[in-house]
C-alpha cells in the first residue's frame, strides 16, 4: 500500500536566506552597521559587505513574500537613514579585495581550501529550504539534485573582476575556482541511495577536510571546534538535520521577485516528488501526473554545467527545466540583460550596483503580487 500523502493533502513549507551587497549611495561597497538591528533574521556574513536576510518556514507563496519584503522593507528603512543600499548581484561586478570578518571558522577555510578561498568572497546567494517530508527525505533530495540546474532561471552576474567569466559566474567562481583541490566539497553529490548513504558520505568528507586541515598545519582540535559533519561540506544540496530541512544553494541572489517565483516552482515540483513515484533513468527527465522522472546523474551534471556556462541561451537547458515542471518562459534572469561580453569598469560596476538596488527598492515598496500556489 502506497503510504504517500494524496494529492494537496498537505504543503511542503520552505524558507529562504537570501544575501545581499551593501554598499553606500555612490556604489562602493561598504559594512552592513547597524543594518542588523533592522528587523528578525538579519545577520552578517563572513565578509564585510554582505549581508544576509531569513525568512521563517512558510507554508504558500504569498506567505513567505510578506516575511521577505517585510524584512526587506525594514532594513530598506534603516538604510535609507544610513545612506546605504541593497544589491541584489550575485558578484560585485568589479571590486578590489574584499574583506573578510575576523572568525576562527573563516581563517580555518582560508588554510584549508588555501589562496583559491578568496573567490567565495565575490559569492551572493539564495538558499531555498524545504521542510523533510517522512520517507521522503531521499526523494526530496534527489530530486533537488535533478533540479539544479534551475540555477539558471536567476543567474544575476556574469562577471567577475570586470570580466564577464560565465553566464553564471557565481556558480563556477564557487563549483570550479574556489573548490578545484577540494571537489568532493563543493560540487553537486550524486543521486542519495538511503539516508544512511548520507550519513557515510558526510563522515568520508568530514575526514577528508580534517586531513586536508592538518596538512595545511591547522590544529585538528579547533576545527573539530568550529565544523562538524554537517557544516563542513559545501555541495550545493544538502539534508540539513539540524533545521529539519533538505537545503538548494545553488541560486543567485537576485530581485525579490525572482527568488520569490523561483521558491515557488521548486516548490510546486518537490510536492510532486512527495506525491507521486519517483525514478531515475535515461538522461531527459520529466514530471507526468503519475512520476517524476529524474536523469542518469551525468545527464544532469551536462546540463549543470550549460547552465553555468550559457544560462538559458542553452535550448537544452531550457527544454530540460520545462519538462521537469518549471515554467522557463516567464523568468528573466537578470545575468542575460547585463551580459554585455565585454569588460566592465569600476565605474560602470557602481552604476549597475545602484541601478539595481534601485530596482530591489522599487519592489519592495510595490510588493509586487505573489505567484499563486
Amino acid at each position: 500500500m502506497d503510504d504517500r500523502p494524496t494529492a494537496m493533502s498537505q504543503t511542503v513549507r520552505r524558507s529562504i536566506e537570501v544575501e545581499y551587497w551593501v554598499t553606500d549611495e555612490a556604489g562602493q561597497l561598504v559594512s552592513p552597521g547597524e543594518l542588523t538591528a533592522a528587523a528578525q533574521g538579519v545577520e552578517r556574513e563572513f565578509v564585510e559587505p554582505l549581508l544576509e536576510i531569513k525568512t521563517p518556514p512558510c507554508e504558500t507563496t504569498e506567505e513567505l513574500q510578506t516575511e521577505l519584503f517585510d524584512r526587506l522593507g525594514a532594513v530598506l528603512g534603516r538604510a535609507e537613514e544610513l545612506g546605504k543600499r541593497l544589491v541584489p548581484l550575485a558578484t560585485p561586478v568589479n571590486a578590489g579585495e574584499i574583506q573578510e570578518l575576523p572568525e576562527e571558522r573563516t581563517r580555518i577555510q582560508n588554510e584549508v581550501v588555501g589562496d583559491q578561498f578568496r573567490y567565495v568572497r565575490h559569492c551572493a546567494g539564495t538558499h531555498i529550504h524545504f521542510e523533510q517530508q517522512p520517507g521522503q527525505v531521499v526523494d526530496q533530495l534527489n530530486g533537488l539534485i535533478a533540479l539544479d540546474p534551475a540555477l539558471a532561471l536567476v543567474n544575476s552576474s556574469p562577471y567577475f573582476q570586470g570580466q564577464r567569466l560565465a553566464t553564471g559566474a557565481r556558480s563556477k567562481l564557487y563549483r570550479w575556482m574556489a573548490y578545484e583541490d577540494l571537489s568532493k566539497q563543493g560540487r553537486l553529490w550524486r543521486y542519495l541511495e538511503d539516508e544512511a548513504d548520507w550519513t557515510r558520505r558526510l563522515d568520508r568528507r568530514y575526514q577528508e577536510f580534517l586531513a586536508a586541515a592538518t596538512e595545511a598545519g591547522v590544529d585538528r582540535q579547533a576545527v573539530s571546534a568550529d565544523f562538524d559533519p554537517e557544516s563542513a561540506v559545501w555541495t550545493p544540496v544538502q539534508i540539513r538535520n539540524e533545521f529539519g530541512t533538505v537545503e538548494w544553494r545553488s541560486p543567485d541572489t537576485a530581485l525579490p521577485s525572482h527568488v520569490l517565483q523561483l521558491a515557488d516552482g521548486l516548490a510546486t515540483v518537490v510536492q510532486r516528488l512527495v506525491q507521486t513515484d519517483v525514478r531515475i533513468g535515461g538522461n531527459r527527465g520529466e514530471v507526468t501526473e503519475s512520476a517524476v522522472l529524474l536523469p542518469e546523474f551525468d545527464a544532469v551534471l551536462e546540463y549543470v554545467e550549460a547552465a553555468i556556462r550559457d544560462g538559458l541561451r542553452s535550448k537544452a537547458v531550457r527544454s530540460y527545466l520545462d519538462r521537469m515542471g518549471l515554467d522557463v518562459a516567464s523568468y528573466e534572469p537578470t545575468a542575460t540583460r547585463i551580459d554585455e561580453g565585454g569588460a566592465i569598469d569600476p565605474h560602470a560596476a557602481r552604476q549597475l550596483r545602484l541601478e539595481y538596488a534601485d530596482r530591489l527598492e522599487r519592489e519592495v515598496h510595490q510588493r509586487s503580487p505573489a505567484v499563486a500556489d
